[in-house]
């Protein structure tokens, strides 16, 4: 085990910034390839997972502008608004994560049937157990369902 090993172990941040230093240096050989690794792995996944939350936030607000029409207010639409603004951003940084949107929003639908039933007290099977709205639909920054 290299001492930046165990660095790794007794204080990651301090691990980052030797690493990071390390390949600067072009030290390749000191570097902790294992953890390096593991932790750009962690890093590709913690941005899928941005995305299915700013979706899954945005789909649940779309599913109750949907169902409770009654309720539809500024509050609502502002957030569709920064939801669609921050997944155009994630997707903008991260246009690999584009091909997988499709799937991506199914499983954010799934998160946003639970958020929206929580959030209006009705049951999970109220709402379309598939997406109703295409990708485009999702993403256009002035569609209201009706």
């Amino acid at each position: 085990m290299n001492s930046t090993t165990k660095l790794y172990e007794r204080d990651f941040y301090a691990w980052t910034l030797k690493n990071a230093e390390l390949l600067r240096q072009g030290r390749l050989g000191e570097i902790d390839l294992e953890h390096l690794a593991e932790e750009l792995d962690s890093m590709g996944r913690s941005e899928k997972r941005e995305l299915i939350n700013r979706l899954a936030v945005l789909l649940a607000h779309l599913l109750k502008w949907r169902i409770q029409a009654n309720r539809r207010g500024r509050s609502w639409q502002l957030t569709l608004k920064e939801q669609r603004r921050q997944t155009t951003r994630v997707l903008r940084d991260n246009p690999s994560l584009k091909p997988l949107l499709a799937e991506i929003v199914v499983e954010a639908y799934e998160d946003a049937i639970l958020r929206a039933a929580q959030e209006t007290g009705m049951e999970e099977s109220a709402f379309p157990a598939g997406c109703p709205f295409t990708i485009e639909q999702i993403l256009e920054e002035d569609f209201l369902p009706d």
